[in-house]
């Protein structure tokens, strides 16, 4: 593993059907508060809620400078760092501590990156990222049943509160793609030159 390798991650939506899966190249070296935010825009999550990583025992998230058992800083760790230190190939990912969102990161291998690409890429996406604040996974089988069954008691209030139809096996690929590629615009601009001024 060098400084340029790629970490090609397997995310998978657990507890939910349909299946909700992405794949995305990252830099090894990619710092977990980044790895969320490609995690945020790969999904198609709001980024309105707290995260925790977590591999084996060890958390990282936003610590909380008043709970002391809090997370780890995720600003001060890089995914080349868990993997080394803990051993780990899977780590697990919580968005939304009340709705519970887990997923499972498998790192399905590591290679060197490709000249001309900027990283990270979203190279394979399945299914739609459940509405945000839909209950967990438990209210959001609850809701694609309502919104499935035009007889059932929540169905029109579902239909209302989703906003526009919701399909979720349709995805739009190429949202979540300029999402992510947007981050790795903005991560690798190069830093401003200062302009000699004339005398």
């Amino acid at each position: 593993m060098t400084s340029n390798s790629i970490a090609r991650l397997k995310i998978t939506l657990d507890d939910v059907k349909p299946a909700v899966l992405r794949r995305v190249e990252v830099p090894l070296t990619i710092r977990l508060d980044r790895l969320h935010l490609v995690l945020q825009a790969a999904m198609g999550w709001t980024n309105s809620h707290l995260y925790k990583i977590r591999a084996r025992d060890v958390g990282w998230g936003v610590p909380d400078p008043d709970w002391g058992e809090g997370p780890l800083d995720a600003r001060k760790t890089r995914l080349l760092d868990v993997l080394e230190d803990t051993g780990a190939k899977t780590l697990k990912y919580l968005y939304d501590f009340g709705d519970g969102w887990e997923h499972t990161i498998k790192v399905e291998r590591i290679t060197d990156s490709m000249p001309g690409l900027t990283y990270p890429l979203l190279i394979d996406a399945t299914g739609r990222c459940p509405p945000e604040d839909v209950g967990g996974p438990w209210g959001y089988a609850e809701f694609l049943e309502a919104i499935a069954d035009p007889k059932h008691e929540n169905h029109t209030e579902m239909v209302q509160w989703a906003g526009a139809p919701f399909n979720p096996n349709t995805i739009d690929f190429d949202e979540h793609a300029k999402a992510v590629e947007a981050l790795a615009r903005a991560w690798s601009r190069k830093p401003a030159t200062k302009r000699k001024t004339a005398t």
